[in-house]
């Protein structure tokens, strides 16, 4: 299922999923169905992957012109990013593609000596934005702006010491991350300030529940700026999978529904071109994931 959080004519943020090309109304579909249902992605998230199950049950029964006077085009709505406001900090991971990891080396102060470990970082909560929204650039703090496509992981269930084979039982679904990443604010092998400002984590369009990606790990992801492509790779060259991640995160701390965690970025990046490359007022950038889809985003000077 392809869940997302909408706006119509100026309303507050509400829950929808798409069924036929169409936005429906996840609370409206809850009461043509008898079967409450928030209008909220977390709360959404915190009734367990179960709530998935039964939406798809009542979809299948429900007739298609029963989602007539609950549904919007595409072209109606503004999507808003999946999660807008997330509870904690997103969960970021460094060099997890070892491509990058060379590249990285090459030019920023890392090793290039593979990570035993994931490398944990974190981008507060209002670091997210949607998709069609700008990337704010503020020239006084960054001359340095770079790319960074990811896949990112939402968890649906409470776990601490969570065995690497029981991980993916773990996880809500699935979207994309920009994460978007101010090469020059690193401060003495700190990350929060280049990864964490307003804006630095652009998400969506949807958040896609885990039974449509039953592998993530076999998932192309692209970048493109103006339209020329910066990045192509695959979830397969992952250096830590998914279900690596979940069991090192949850024995360093415990996993909560809602949690996001970002992945990681393969090679291609801005900061590891020859010349380097960095995004400028007015440019647009399109992150791509496989199964998911594209969220672009403009870059605007303040």
């Amino acid at each position: 299922m392809k869940l997302l959080t909408y706006t119509f004519e100026n309303s507050k943020p509400r829950l929808g999923f798409l069924h036929n090309n169409q936005v429906i109304d996840m609370e409206d579909f809850g009461e043509i169905s008898n079967f409450p249902l928030p209008n909220d992605m977390l709360e959404l998230i915190d009734l367990g992957f179960e709530i998935i199950e039964e939406i798809t049950e009542l979809i299948r029964e429900t007739p298609e012109k029963d989602f007539e006077e609950i549904s919007y085009e595409l072209s109606e709505i503004q999507l808003v990013a999946p999660i807008p406001k997330p509870r904690k900090n997103i969960i970021g991971i460094g060099l997890n593609y070892t491509e990058h990891v060379a590249e990285s080396a090459r030019t920023l102060d890392t090793t290039g000596k593979l990570p035993q470990k994931p490398i944990i970082f974190s981008k507060p909560p209002t670091t997210v934005t949607g998709t069609n929204t700008n990337i704010l650039l503020n020239p006084k703090l960054t001359q340095q702006l770079d790319w960074e496509v990811e896949l990112a992981v939402i968890i649906g269930k409470k776990g601490k010491y969570v065995p690497k084979a029981d991980a993916l039982d773990y996880v809500f679904g699935y979207t994309v991350i920009n994460d978007i990443s101010a090469r020059d604010c690193r401060r003495e092998g700190q990350w929060i300030v280049s990864k964490g400002q307003d804006t630095f984590a652009p998400m969506g369009p949807y958040l896609v529940t885990k039974d449509e990606l039953p592998n993530p790990h076999n998932l192309n992801l692209s970048l493109k700026l103006n339209g020329v492509e910066k990045q192509n790779s695959n979830t397969k060259f992952l250096l830590f999978n998914i279900n690596d991640l979940i069991e090192d995160l949850s024995t360093v701390f415990t996993l909560e529904p809602s949690d996001i965690i970002a992945t990681g970025t393969p090679s291609g990046v801005g900061a590891g071109r020859t010349p380097q490359e960095w995004m400028w007022n007015g440019d647009v950038v399109e992150a791509t994931v496989e199964g998911i889809g594209t969220i672009v985003n403009t870059v605007k000077e303040i």
